[in-house]
């Protein structure tokens, strides 16, 4: 049978979450910072990483795995880059922190990297690029995770799906690209497998070895696809390694060995665009190329978008209606 939907007005969601979170003993202001995310990426439709998540959120807090009184601390800055220590906080407020540091060394350089070890997930990467792009900022970030992909041509988890986040301005909203390195993340094959969905394209292996759109079969076998087979490998690989080294944190295998996924690395770009010689006509030139792509001939009536823009769309839609929520998610929320 399948799990029924509710629908959810977002201030309702809002207001649940941050009544949990001062429960389990964050600041005001802490609180409805992790709030407003969650809530966020719900209104989005990323509910892997809003409402569908919340519940691990709080398991974590429980169990230690995340210090929500801990402040991130600067290890190190040469120029426009930074190293800092997430000291285990919540990673949310981690990354918002380092987004608006990495703004601010874009703003005096031109280009900033900040590199963040020792935190937690968070959530979803979009969350920043949005972030940035929205204040005027070019943003490239990613993070690596706990090793749960096998690299191309092999049986064992190796790699992270190691989220890579791309954003640029666009008019008063954005172009932002937020992908794994497999071709589903396991948030999105629970959420198929709860709503007993097929995959619309193969996103892993059964315990048979054979490619499936099956997406419980995947969780069983614990071996996604790597986007693009071995160069997504390859991707995930580099990604790891150049989270490691900037940020002198830990790496997917050394992850994989902790009880559970923490102290994770991550890596924050930013760029001033308005610092760049052809600052006016960016906006033209973006919106010719978009123009052009909009243009392709669709294949069966689809829809051609560009990264984003059917989260805009999404958002639209959930704030008028409601957030769609699994029913025994919601009841779980609750329980909290």
């Amino acid at each position: 049978m399948l799990n029924p939907t509710i629908t959810i007005p977002a201030a309702d969601m809002l207001q649940l979450f941050n009544s949990i979170l001062l429960k389990h003993g964050l600041t005001p202001e802490k609180a409805m910072q992790c709030a407003e995310v969650f809530t966020n990426n719900s209104i989005d439709g990323v509910y892997t990483h809003g409402v569908n998540r919340f519940p691990r959120f709080i398991e974590y807090i429980q169990k230690g795995y995340i210090n929500i009184h801990a402040e991130p601390s600067l290890k190190h800055q040469w120029g426009g880059v930074q190293q800092w220590d997430g000291n285990l906080g919540p990673g949310i407020l981690n990354a918002i922190h380092a987004t608006n540091n990495v703004m601010q060394l874009a703003q005096q350089h031109g280009i900033g990297c900040v590199a963040l070890a020792n935190t937690n997930h968070w959530m979803r990467g979009g969350t920043y690029g949005w972030q940035a792009a929205k204040a005027g900022f070019v943003f490239i970030g990613w993070t690596n995770t706990t090793g749960l992909m096998p690299t191309w041509g092999a049986l064992d988890n190796k790699l992270g799906n190691n989220p890579l986040v791309m954003a640029l301005p666009n008019e008063q909203e954005a172009i932002v690209l937020d992908m794994a390195m497999s071709q589903y993340s396991f948030g999105a094959l629970e959420l198929a497998a709860m709503k007993q969905e097929q995959l619309p394209v193969y996103g892993g292996f059964d315990t048979n070895g054979q490619l499936t759109t099956d997406p419980a079969a995947i969780r069983a076998s614990r071996r996604p696809l790597p986007i693009g087979y071995w160069k997504g490998a390859g991707l995930s690989l580099l990604l790891d390694i150049l989270a490691a080294v900037l940020s002198g944190g830990l790496s997917v295998h050394e992850i994989t060995q902790q009880q559970s996924e923490m102290a994770v690395s991550q890596v924050f770009i930013a760029i001033d665009i308005k610092k760049l010689v052809n600052h006016s006509a960016i906006s033209q030139v973006v919106k010719n190329i978009i123009a052009d792509y909009h243009g392709a001939a669709p294949e069966n009536n689809k829809t051609i978008t560009y990264p984003g823009e059917r989260v805009l769309q999404t958002r639209q839609r959930n704030l008028a209606n409601g957030i769609p929520v699994i029913k025994e998610v919601w009841e779980q929320v609750n329980r909290l």
